[in-house]
């Protein structure tokens, strides 16, 4: 990994120290008999559950045993402690990265283009409402364009059959219903649901943006949720443990987000893969609880599980200025008994070290979120790789950054640039996170000033972030521009569709800065623009509050969560001749031989993404309509062996998109495979891109490496993820090959025991060879494959 001036790591071989991690030792904890928790509130987490949990874990590990935090809530989360954390893991040496961990999760919250599909799986189970508790959130179909108001005055009218449906499933299950315009699911999570020590699942890949609040959150598809959602045990592999330790304070112009895309630049999108990253250090004590949220939520970047900060008075500020205050009281409790924070002698497998004082504003893009660049070396980079010094849009907010913070420190840039009589030169959009932030900065004057220097506020959803953007100013797809943005990702095309769009992230205050120049080699801590009378300004460092003065005003009624019991008398809303909502029928289960004649759809090289594997922006539209989304299917995937995007060869050598192709030998009863590079399904939790291949006859997906989740949602869905045991053997693989499993149903009959291999048998030759692979599947995950999915499985419960 890269090495950078303001940082150092620690550590021993991961492996080695994997199974020395419990030799750190503890006096013996306090009793947990002592405290009387409130179970009153259902957003309370199950504070008193959760402590006898704990205990149970000293006991089994023994009470001397050190534990990270990230530990300490994941085991207090424990459906068995004993099954867990003994079975296979040397007496409970061996737990990281070994132990399969089944797990109860306190709640699910799902946004509204995945909770569609969650919900249809769901609704399968015949249940009358949800095990646990669990919100909705309407936050990815909102375009953003002209404005707030008018935005999402058409988004309402545009997906209006998709909310009306899940508005009507969250009052028949009792999920609390959050509307179009109430906010970002991850920022209104923090305002409303985090809490230390909760334990969550979202169907969302920047779930651990609640982290920053001290929660364990987990980004899944939609049948991971499902799963929680019927009160079975979730599985996890238990997590490795990174450690990331921050010292001195951040100053000048360093902020929170500077702190993961340096970290971005150090571990790489697949540097973070099976591990959580667990922020510790004095550091940490100097960061807002949403700052810490920030770090959290692009930890998902780096291919992280999910990242955690101790429990800090910060969290007791935002808590009560977030109107919980009884959230906090009992929190303080908890702590008490489990003290959230790691052990004293707690082993991390890795530790690097950022020292904020020293930490410097980054860039990081475009195309990859970890091409990380110092601001100060940012013009020369722009210079040296011909990238555009022109700055199309800067874009400030979204679920990363768009915290009251975050916004009165940009809007002390705005007003002294104003006041020099300069407006930014280039296109300037604010997203507020939710109504409460929005109405605060309503209330204490913000909005107005961005409202005043010609800025656009957009409606408190996702919009550019995701895809939703109708740009307004003249760029053609196909032209090579610059936008800036505080977003979290930057995939080709991602932002507006445009392939040559170049988005590099950085944070509100440099984003802001640069819109202002018009320029992307403007450095505001070295460089002065001219004001209109010719004179130099230069913007000072940027400041602002943490948290407000007042507590957070209120969001406005109509964006606030519908809650009600379940009400088994509500009829689902789904027309039988929708276009946008399908009921789903099962996926037939695996053969009870080794798969046969299965042939090469496509062979992919370089990113591939679940953006690539399954387009957002227009085609969310159809994320709960199985076969219509299905058309897209890696429709933006290069073709190894042609170069060509989105065209894959029949065996007649007849040439078609990859999702005609596939569709094709779908209806010709062919089951195929496809072969990729490294980290197969990096990028978003959405489990259309399992299901969507698994709809159209994937049985078997092969390549270097895979990204969490995604290996994960292939699971589920009933398709086989296996990895090349050598990687030279990806260039003996080709498109139309004929390829059978070998030991394949035995492993999966023995609960995920044994080794598979592939007799692939050339296309054009007819060359016989065998490929050696690896896999990762547990027993109960070779469960659901055979079932044909996990679906099939849970919907007999």
């Amino acid at each position: 990994m890269r090495a950078a001036n303001l940082t150092c790591r620690r550590g021993t071989n991961l492996r080695g120290l994997s199974s020395r991690y419990r030799q750190g030792r503890l006096p013996l904890t306090r009793s947990f008999a002592t405290p009387t928790f409130d179970n009153s509130n259902p957003r309370i987490p199950p504070y008193l559950k959760l402590a006898k949990n704990y205990e149970k874990v000293k006991e089994v590990l023994g009470t001397g045993t050190a534990l990270t935090l990230a530990e300490k809530i994941l085991y207090s989360h424990l459906d068995n402690v004993e099954e867990s954390l003994l079975t296979n893991t040397n007496s409970g040496r061996d737990i990281r990265g070994t132990a399969n961990l089944k797990l109860k999760p306190d709640r699910v919250a799902m946004q509204d283009a995945s909770a569609q599909m969650a919900l249809l799986q769901f609704m399968t189970c015949n249940l009358p409402s949800t095990a646990i508790p669990a919100s909705i959130h309407c936050d990815h179909l909102i375009v953003g364009e002209r404005g707030a108001k008018d935005d999402l005055e058409s988004g309402i009218k545009m997906n209006q059959e998709v909310f009306d449906f899940l508005e009507s499933a969250s009052k028949k299950y009792g999920i609390e219903f959050w509307p179009p315009g109430a906010g970002i699911i991850h920022q209104s999570v923090l305002e409303n649901y985090a809490a230390p020590g909760l334990m969550m699942l979202g169907t969302d890949s920047h779930t651990p943006n609640a982290g920053g609040l001290s929660t364990i959150a987990i980004g899944v598809g939609g049948a991971d949720a499902v799963e929680a959602l019927v009160g079975a045990p979730w599985e996890l592999r238990a997590p490795r443990i990174l450690g990331v330790e921050l010292k001195g304070r951040l100053g000048g112009w360093a902020s929170p987000k500077d702190i993961i895309l340096n970290l971005a630049g150090q571990l790489t999108v697949r540097g973070g893969t099976g591990y959580i990253v667990e922020y510790f250090g004095s550091g940490v004590e100097t960061l807002s609880c949403t700052g810490m949220a920030t770090a959290c939520n692009m930890g998902a970047e780096v291919g992280a599980t999910t990242s955690i900060f101790p429990f800090q008075q910060a969290h007791v500020r935002y808590l009560e200025a977030t109107h919980r205050r009884d959230v906090a009281a009992e929190a303080k409790k908890f702590s008490d008994i489990v003290q959230l924070k790691a052990d004293a002698g707690a082993k991390y497998d890795e530790v690097i070290t950022i020292d904020l004082s020293k930490l410097e504003p980054h860039i990081n893009g475009p195309f990859t979120p970890d091409l990380s660049t110092p601001l100060s070396q940012f013009k020369e980079t722009v210079e040296e790789q011909k990238w555009p010094d022109k700055l199309s849009a800067g874009l400030i907010g979204s679920c990363t950054n768009s915290s009251y913070e975050d916004m009165t420190r940009v809007e002390g840039m705005v007003r002294e640039a104003m006041k020099a009589g300069l407006k930014p030169a280039s296109d300037f959009y604010i997203t507020p996170g939710s109504d409460q932030i929005r109405e605060t900065l309503r209330r204490d004057g913000p909005l107005d000033t961005f409202k005043e220097a010609g800025g656009t506020v957009l409606s408190n959803a996702c919009g550019p972030c995701i895809g939703q953007w109708k740009r307004r100013d003249g760029v053609e797809k196909g032209t090579p521009n610059a936008i800036l943005t505080s977003y979290n990702r930057n995939f080709r095309g991602r932002n507006d569709g445009n392939p040559d769009t170049m988005n590099f992230l950085a944070s509100p205050e440099i984003v802001t800065a640069m819109a202002f120049a018009g320029s992307t080699t403007f450095n505001p801590v070295t460089d002065a623009l001219l004001t209109p009378s010719g004179q130099e300004f230069r913007f000072t460092p940027p400041s602002g509050r943490e948290i407000p003065s007042n507590p957070f005003e209120a969001a406005r009624e109509e964006f606030r969560a519908v809650i009600q019991a379940p009400d088994p008398s509500v009829e689902v809303a789904i027309a039988p001749t929708s276009e946008r909502l399908a009921l789903l029928e099962p996926f037939e289960p695996f053969p009870a031989s080794d798969l046969t004649g299965l042939r090469v759809l496509v062979k992919v090289t370089g990113k591939c993404t679940t953006d690539t594997i399954s387009a957002a922006g227009p085609w969310l539209k159809y994320k709960g309509h199985l076969p219509n989304i299905s058309e897209n299917t890696l429709n933006t995937a290069i073709n190894a062996e042609t170069g060509e995007v989105n065209v894959a060869y029949d065996l007649d050598g007849s040439r078609h998109t990859i999702p005609e192709l596939g569709k094709r030998w779908r209806e010709a009863a062919r089951p195929w495979l496809v072969v990729a590079e490294h980290n197969y399904g990096e990028g978003s939790a959405r489990e259309h891109a399992a299901l969507q291949p698994r709809y159209l006859g994937a049985r078997v997906v092969l390549c270097k490496s895979f990204a969490r989740i995604h290996e994960t949602n292939l699971k589920k869905q009933g398709v086989v993820p296996l990895t090349f045991a050598d990687e030279a053997d990806y260039d003996r693989v080709g498109a139309g090959d004929e390829v059978s499993t070998v030991g394949l149903y035995d492993m999966l009959r023995n609960g995920g025991k044994g080794e598979v291999a592939l007799k692939v048998t050339k296309h054009e030759t007819g060359e016989e060879l065998l490929v050696k692979t690896k896999h990762a599947v547990s027993k109960d995950q070779a469960g659901f494959i055979l079932a044909g999915s996990a679906l099939n499985l849970l919907s007999k419960r």
